[in-house]
């Protein structure tokens, strides 16, 4: 733990830089401040503005305490009333009756010190030496003070002051331990602990912390626990919150994509409804316009029947698919059968085929006539408007 704290100590430095120099705590603060003003009076309490800093000062043999930002003094008390007769520690006493309205977890002790008291130094530090500015200021302490690093208490701060390039200003604050030892065993001798040891600046502190880290006391902070209780139980029902959302997400796309499928079954048995009406509307298109494009055997047999003279009669009649008849019978003039179907509007390229054989039994003659229907021409439909004519 010890060597691993050297090292961690950089990046939380940096860290703590970065967010100290970001807009965030002044947001987060204002933002606590409205909430806490929505809130009843005597539920405002609970909720705090963080630490509750209160100042020590120490004048020849008077103490005095006061808060941050205050002139009023709060308690006082001298060094040499530190027991009552009853045995009692008056500082204590006065110290608690001062701040017994203070919140214990927030409340902060400074101990003051008079500017005549610390020795100031601006410094112009390269930006490397940000993340170990107690080490660098502990190197640099007998160059900028005539003390050794063993005589003196110190602290570093950064400020906003130009610098160079390359460079940034640091205030080092220095307290000899000849000054500060014996107020801080006076307060241990009352029973008072200190969570820093400042610069008095007006009615309120420098901000530098003179005390070392190892002498800072450690307090109990159960309203930190219960915050980091309450931020990773908002942070799991944030998690189950998004996870409840993405759930019912993926359900509402489950049931859109059987939704989809469902309805594109419908869409395919449509179009396939579609597609045998289409199928069906083209076959009963082509009846009718074969139909209407077809010569009718009724019409026909009329047309041969009524061209053909009494004497002749037919054997055999036949039409095919490609409109080609053929006349096979008897007649006493066949050659003269030509002439009877040729102004015919049904039927014509009248031949006969072969030659015409007279028949004994009948004294007619035999013959075998092939023609072709006269199929009638479809109607052309008119030219679009505008158009021309193909």
């Amino acid at each position: 733990m010890s060597t691993a704290t050297p090292s961690l100590r950089p990046w939380v430095e940096r860290m703590r830089r970065g967010w100290r120099a970001s807009p965030l705590p002044g947001f987060l603060g204002w933002w606590g401040g409205q909430l806490r003003e929505l809130l009843p009076p005597r539920w405002r309490g609970w909720f705090g503005g963080g630490a509750d800093w209160h100042l020590l000062q120490h004048a020849g043999t008077q103490w005095s305490v006061r808060r941050s930002d205050h002139a009023e003094v709060l308690a006082s008390w001298d060094d040499g009333a530190d027991t009552a007769a009853d045995g009692v520690r008056v500082a204590p006493v006065a110290l608690s009756a001062a701040l017994k309205r203070v919140d214990r977890e927030d409340l902060r002790l400074a101990l003051l010190l008079p500017p005549a008291r610390v020795l100031r130094r601006t410094l112009a530090l390269p930006l490397a030496a940000r993340d170990n500015l107690l080490q660098v200021a502990g190197f640099e302490m007998d160059r900028q003070t005539p003390f050794t690093l063993a005589q003196v208490y110190y602290a570093v701060r950064e400020l906003a002051a130009p610098a160079p390039p390359g460079r940034f200003s640091a205030e080092l604050v220095v307290a000899t331990r000849d000054t500060l030892d014996p107020l801080l065993a006076r307060l241990r001798a009352q029973g008072i602990a200190v969570d820093a040891v400042d610069l008095a600046a007006g009615d309120s502190r420098l901000g530098a912390n003179l005390l070392p880290p190892e002498q800072v006391p450690h307090r109990a902070r159960p309203r930190r626990r219960l915050n980091l209780i309450l931020a990773a139980a908002s942070v799991l029902l944030a998690v189950l919150v998004l996870g409840e959302w993405l759930h019912n997400r993926q359900l509402a796309l489950a049931q859109m994509q059987a939704e989809v499928e469902a309805m594109r079954g419908e869409a395919q048995q449509v179009a396939g409804l579609r597609q045998q009406l289409q199928d069906n509307a083209g076959a009963a298109g082509f009846l009718a316009r074969r139909k209407r494009d077809t010569v009718a055997m009724l019409g026909l047999l009329q047309e041969v029947t009524g061209r053909l003279p009494d004497s002749a009669w037919l054997e055999r009649f036949s039409v095919d698919n490609t409109g080609q008849v053929g006349l096979q019978g008897q007649s006493q003039q066949a050659a003269k059968l030509l002439d009877a179907l040729k102004d015919s509007k049904l039927i014509t390229d009248a031949s006969f085929q072969g030659s015409i054989q007279p028949d004994p039994t009948t004294g007619k003659e035999r013959f075998y006539l092939t023609a072709r229907v006269n199929q009638p021409k479809p109607p052309v439909s008119p030219p679009a408007a505008g158009g021309s004519a193909p």
